[in-house]
């Protein structure tokens, strides 16, 4: 794989939108401004979790929900967010915890109806059907929109959701980093994490090859290369650093 030298002219702005993500932001906004629901997808560690954060910073309409487990817990959840939106409006009871499911689905459903929300829903871990229609009727032909990310290449873990983000338009891919992008990235994190050895240039250029441009892979082998057993003298001994990498032991 070529990759530039290091003083190789990238642009710092097309770098920044790139590690950002802005232009993946910015569709996901306008998504929202349009009221439609949107599926974020691509590769494991690629990103997807940080631009879904970063989408609900710039959002207080966006009801975050870090891990949906069952009906209850994801309202209870939903119901705590909604908490923290501290509308007077939505009128949320003092005292909820020990109500049935259908209590409190109606106490979201009633602040779905009169407030315009988004719903932000990450790690759907195979959903099941009384999860999955859940999350429709809370949609309920997109009155709520909803953002969630599949962490499977073909998408299983989300199921029978699939069908709310069918057009090309509610799909947005998340790819991995180009491989100046990637290499800038990596040398940004080592001089951030003050990763230093004498072979610190080659093993960042192996680094971006064997990673595929991966910013999850090359954090984390960077983190790896901070441990002394993966030292020889003042040189990072790298492929033993990538042998345990892919077997797991990091």
């Amino acid at each position: 794989m070529a990759v530039p030298a290091a003083n190789g002219a990238i642009d710092p702005r097309q770098y920044l939108a790139t590690v950002e993500r802005t232009e993946e932001l910015a569709r996901l906004q306008a998504q929202a401004q349009r009221r439609k629901s949107m599926l974020i997808f691509g590769p494991e560690a690629v990103g997807k979790t940080r631009l879904l954060k970063s989408f609900i910073q710039t959002q207080p309409s966006a009801l975050f929900v870090a891990q949906v487990q069952s009906p209850r817990q994801l309202l209870l959840t939903l119901i705590e967010e909604l908490r923290r939106a501290a509308n007077p409006e939505i009128g949320l009871p003092a005292n909820y915890t020990s109500l049935g499911t259908g209590s409190l689905k109606g106490i979201v459903q009633r602040a779905l109806e009169k407030h315009p929300f988004f719903l932000a829903l990450d790690h759907l871990a195979g959903p099941s059907r009384v999860v999955t229609g859940l999350i429709k009727d809370l949609n309920y032909f997109d009155r709520t929109p909803v953002l969630f990310v599949a962490r499977s290449p073909h998408m299983e873990d989300i199921g029978a959701l699939q069908p709310m983000c069918a057009a090309k338009s509610e799909r947005l891919e998340l790819k991995e980093f180009s491989p100046p992008v990637a290499l800038e990235f990596a040398r940004r994190e080592a001089n951030r994490t003050e990763l230093w050895a004498s072979n610190l240039d080659h093993f960042l250029h192996q680094l971006v090859e064997w990673s595929n441009g991966n910013p999850g892979s090359i954090v984390h082998m960077l983190k790896m290369a901070h441990l002394p057993h993966y030292h020889a003298g003042d040189q990072i001994k790298s492929h033993i650093l990538y042998v345990d990498y892919r077997m797991g032991r990091r």
